[in-house]
């Protein structure tokens, strides 16, 4: 990874429904835009994914989406309503940061839940989009879902399931995201947050090829916790807001936009079978299967790819990646 960097600006962009988002940019002011999709959703940004990027070369943009992060309102809060907390909502938040920072085009680099925004984004606003870089690639099908939510990654873990599971009355365990749903949504701390905390304890134990004691302590927390578990389950109770395999469908839309696709081949959360998928769907993108790898960003196999990436693209001088344009209709 790149050295640690510090932002050269931050802000709280309002983005309507009372909502107000966490944003940064780091590197360098006139270099190529990148914007990075945190996973979850509801994971938040951290100082570490800044340095995925060459920073003499890269104008580096984070924001942390709706209800997590440094964002307002928080989803760990008892009274918290996630009802304008939608896909439709980021890509519309995605587009007025945009706008806020001048930019015209930028690379869009997600993993996990971040790769499904990024495709949304990508699919609906193809001529803002230079590049895209995806890792861990999750599309919210049922078939997805319930792999790792509903049972099947239990036959890989059945340790860590038991303590998935232990929180749900054992008549409500067959539909495990709705339970959950219930749980998290009780306004009682001593319902909800131990729902929460064994949520984020099976995602952050199964997210490495090996577990990081560090990640899952982080995920834990409390306060984490409750807004990650909270937003994560909100969107998979709704399948994204999109139709069920439309992100696959539509990956047509893509075409003529240079992309990388980044998957371990050992990815519990969300399996190779549906990065295998979208290359089938979209055979333009460059595909890697890191074979000694799980899911997060941070293992070495799939750290080396994605940066392999970033690099190769800061290095294409498109004029039109470094559109940068005052438009006061897009200054709010």
């Amino acid at each position: 990874m790149y050295p640690e960097i510090e932002p050269l600006e931050t802000g709280m962009l309002d983005v309507g429904d009372g909502q107000h988002i966490y944003w940064e940019v780091s590197g360098n002011r006139n270099g190529k835009p990148v914007v990075f999709l945190h996973g979850g959703p509801g994971g938040g940004t951290t100082p570490s994914h800044r340095r995925l990027f060459d920073p003499e070369r890269y104008r580096i943009v984070l924001f942390d989406q709706r209800g997590c992060g440094f964002s307002i309102p928080h989803a760990s809060e008892p009274n918290a309503d996630l009802s304008a907390n939608t896909t439709w909502h980021l890509v519309a938040d995605m587009e007025r940061l945009r706008g806020h920072l001048g930019i015209d085009r930028w690379q869009v680099f997600g993993g996990s839940w971040g790769s499904a925004l990024a495709l949304v984004y990508a699919q609906t606003h193809p001529e803002r989009v230079t590049e895209l870089v995806l890792r861990g690639i999750f599309t919210l099908r049922r078939q997805e879902l319930d792999w790792f939510y509903e049972g099947g990654a239990s036959a890989v873990f059945p340790d860590l399931w038991e303590e998935f599971i232990a929180p749900v009355p054992p008549a409500e365990r067959g539909h495990l995201i709705e339970a959950y749903g219930h749980l998290l949504a009780d306004p009682d701390p001593a319902v909800y947050e131990p729902a929460a905390i064994a949520w984020s304890r099976w995602e952050s134990s199964t997210i490495t090829l090996l577990p990081q004691a560090e990640t899952i302590a982080r995920f834990t927390a409390p306060e984490y916790a409750a807004a990650f578990a909270r937003i994560e389950n909100h969107y998979f109770r709704h399948g994204g807001w999109w139709d069920e395999g439309q992100l696959i469908r539509d990956a047509s839309r893509l075409s003529g936009i240079p992309a990388v696709i980044v998957q371990g081949r050992y990815d519990m959360c969300t399996p190779v079978m549906t990065a295998w998928d979208l290359h089938l769907a979209w055979p333009e993108a460059e595909f890697t299967i890191v074979d000694d790898a799980g899911h997060a960003y941070d293992e070495p196999g799939i750290l080396d790819a994605l940066i392999t990436a970033t690099d190769r693209f800061a290095e294409d001088d498109r004029d039109d990646a470094h559109d940068v344009h005052d438009d006061p209709g897009d200054s709010e």
